[in-house]
């Protein structure tokens, strides 16, 4: 098994000791292990994070193939965070992952945040349901927990078009409309997001299908990790301070 130090030697090169050590160090909350969730968690892992908190009620199914990290025909119908645990100690052994098998809802969010503030350094909301999302942007700002969330992916196809900003100056994302309506009412005045500037591709609904099916939502291949990614990378950079005033 490779050492420690083997397995972090490149990251040493950017970042030094004190960057993979702060890394070792930290823990990092991620809320949900879908598309960009999972992938965002396999990039925090090899990236040297050395601390997760994962949740996710649901179990891998044959329609996550095409985009989430822990979805193959061998995992089907496994918890996700269970999947999930495995993968980040294949990558890092001597990580520290907590696992919770829960739905996060909007009433039972901010006692569960709770129970962490202070203990994790940075959030990541790849969650969703919108008023989930809306009770996580809530509880940070009320308590100053770090927190960068993911906005909507589905039906975009240029990962060029992603992009960080406030939620006040995203345009082009039916997720972020709704976020930036509903922040305003609650008075919530900055939430740090991942969004897409692209217009969504114009999709049809399936014959028969009910509103809630979202039959008209569909996800590329490439768009959830990459976003995933780039979340990991923007909460690094911040564990070893670099970015931070950005």
């Amino acid at each position: 098994m490779p050492s420690a130090p083997e397995r972090t030697e490149k990251l040493q090169v950017i970042l030094g000791k004190d960057g993979v050590a702060a890394l070792e160090a930290a823990t990092v909350l991620v809320l949900g292990c879908g598309g960009v969730g999972s992938n965002c968690i396999e990039s925090l892992a090899r990236g040297g994070v050395g601390g997760f908190v994962i949740v996710d009620r649901d179990v891998v199914s044959a329609s996550n193939i095409n985009r989430q990290a822990i979805a193959f025909h061998s995992t089907i119908g496994q918890k996700k965070v269970d999947v999930m645990k495995r993968m980040i100690l294949d990558i890092n052994p001597d990580a520290r992952v907590e696992t919770y098998d829960d739905f996060l809802l909007e009433g039972n969010i901010p006692a569960f945040l709770e129970r962490f503030d202070g203990r994790v350094d940075w959030v990541i909301d790849a969650i969703d349901t919108i008023s989930a999302k809306l009770a996580v942007a809530q509880y940070a700002h009320e308590t100053g927990m770090p927190l960068v969330s993911s906005m909507g992916g589905g039906n975009k196809l240029h990962p060029e078009m992603l992009r960080f900003a406030d939620i006040g100056k995203t345009v082009n994302c039916p997720l972020c409309r709704i976020m930036r309506k509903e922040c305003r009412k609650r008075g919530i005045g900055k939430l740090q997001v991942l969004f897409s500037a692209e217009h969504p591709a114009e999709t049809s609904v399936a014959e028969g299908a009910t509103r809630r099916d979202r039959s008209d939502l569909g996800t590329m291949s490439y768009m959830p990790p990459i976003m995933g990614q780039m979340l990991a990378g923007w909460v690094i950079r911040r564990i070893v301070g670099i970015d931070e005033g950005r």
